[in-house]
């Protein structure tokens, strides 16, 4: 008698914890992972549940945005760079896999803007009136005024001699 993924024998009315706690991902599998994998002595029974409903999850979320980005580039099949789009627009997710790099999925387009055509601005009028109190102009203009001071000391001197 052949089973169905997810379900014991129907006669025995048991189900894998999978079925039972409605998800996708194995848990049974990911239980053995964890207890083979050394990472804890023990491992509790909600633990596998916990790891297989966030990873369903996240899978979920990476599949949509990348379904997003394939039906946008009128794709009907997900490829590495739908999936890098998915991910690197999104900042949550951005944050998250920040250190992974997905193969065969591009870059980000972006451009510079120092490399953007800037827009031609209408042509600037003859008659540009200069701002008549800037610091420059006022130390401009005492220099002016102390060396014609001086000329003009220097020239009546001239003149009594």
């Amino acid at each position: 008698m052949a089973r169905s993924k997810g379900t014991l024998s129907k006669m025995n009315g048991k189900q894998t914890r999978t079925a039972r706690a409605g998800l996708q991902f194995p848990v049974g599998r990911l239980h053995r992972l964890l207890r083979k994998g050394h990472y804890a002595q023990r491992v509790g029974g909600g633990a596998p549940v916990y790891l297989a409903a966030v990873l369903e999850y996240l899978t979920a979320e990476v599949l949509e945005l990348a379904g997003n980005a394939a039906r946008d580039n009128k794709k009907a099949r997900i490829n590495p760079r739908h999936i890098q789009l998915a991910v690197r627009n999104d900042d949550q997710l951005n944050k998250l896999l920040s250190g992974v790099t997905i193969a065969q999925g591009g870059v980000l387009p972006n451009i510079n803007e120092a490399l953007l055509k800037r827009p031609k601005k209408a042509p600037a009028s003859k008659n540009k009136q200069v701002p008549a109190d800037t610091s420059k102009n006022n130390q401009a203009d005492e220099n002016n005024n102390n060396v014609s001071k001086a000329n003009d000391d220097d020239a009546s001197e001239e003149t009594s001699d």
